[in-house]
């Protein structure tokens, strides 16, 4: 007897390549749509920033301090001391981004590596993990404020601090994925005919453990987002007169009953990236999830 299957709206036809499926898997997830362009403008945004923004971030105007969102000329109003409160954000926005891609950076540089390691060969495996329990029993804003406090105050200073912050997390998922990659029979075979450990690990496991490697960067940038924000609050971060979303909170929380808006837009925008790269990353694990082209 023939049994007739009904394809489902989420099936993808078998013959695609994978990264037609991954794509179309994606397009067909309205959220990730969502968050994709938030990001893209977002990125936009912030890297035309310097040209977009309609002023100069350190440009006063005493005359106009406080003034509200929609006050011609001042579309998101001014600050305390009449700067324009979308540039300061536009511009602001950009660094928080320049922070999130050199910290995940400096995280998966090391990470990825001693993951690896950790995972293939067992006499590193110790050391690796108790050095990553070590970093894990700080939590990673303590952590994060206690290096830029030691290294001072940059933008470049609190991307490597949160990077640093970020690399045990890096190492866990790393090292869980090498283990299971480990136990499969092409890796056997790779082995059996005579493949060397580096070249098993670059050719074979590496490339297969890209996917949750991208996943996990699309993790650690709104951490690395929220980190760069808190150092600069807290005046470990960018430091004026450069802006910064963070210190931008920090200097309107002391108006904030006389301009609620100059504290509220810039954490709607620190919220905003968190949340769309937080719903983009989780719709990409889902995306390449080699499961999904089964249901």
């Amino acid at each position: 007897m023939t049994v007739l299957t009904v394809p489902t709206a989420d099936a993808v036809p078998a013959g695609l390549s994978r990264r037609t499926r991954i794509l179309r898997r994606l397009r067909r997830n309205p959220l990730a749509v969502v968050s994709f362009i938030v990001l893209a403008l977002a990125a936009v945004a912030a890297l035309l920033s310097p040209w977009l923004a309609p002023y100069a971030v350190e440009q006063t105007d005493f005359a106009r301090t406080f003034a509200p969102p929609g006050t011609p000329g001042h579309l998101l109003g001014t600050d305390d001391l009449g700067r324009d409160v979308l540039s300061r954000i536009m511009l602001g926005a950009r660094a928080s981004l320049q922070v999130a891609i050199l910290a995940v950076a400096t995280s998966l540089v090391i990470g990825v590596p001693l993951g690896l390691a950790a995972g293939y060969f067992r006499a590193w495996d110790a050391v690796i993990s108790r050095f990553t329990d070590l970093l894990l029993a700080f939590p990673f804003l303590i952590m994060a404020v206690g290096l830029a406090a030691i290294r001072g105050a940059s933008l470049t200073n609190a991307a490597v601090a949160v990077g640093i912050a970020q690399i045990p997390g890096v190492i866990r998922v790393v090292r869980s994925d090498t283990l299971r990659l480990k136990s499969l029979d092409f890796v056997a075979a790779a082995v059996v005919d005579g493949a060397s450990d580096l070249w098993v690990l670059a050719r074979h496991i590496l490339p297969n453990a890209t996917s949750v490697i991208l996943v996990q960067a699309t993790v650690a940038i709104p951490a690395a987002i929220l980190g760069e924000a808190v150092l600069s609050f807290l005046g470990l971060g960018i430091q004026p007169p450069d802006p910064s979303l963070g210190t931008m909170l920090a200097t309107a929380q002391q108006f904030a009953a006389r301009a609620p808006w100059a504290a509220v837009l810039p954490g709607v925008v620190i919220m905003g990236l968190a949340l769309a790269f937080n719903v983009f990353g989780d719709a990409l694990r889902d995306a390449l999830d080699p499961k999904g082209d089964r249901r």
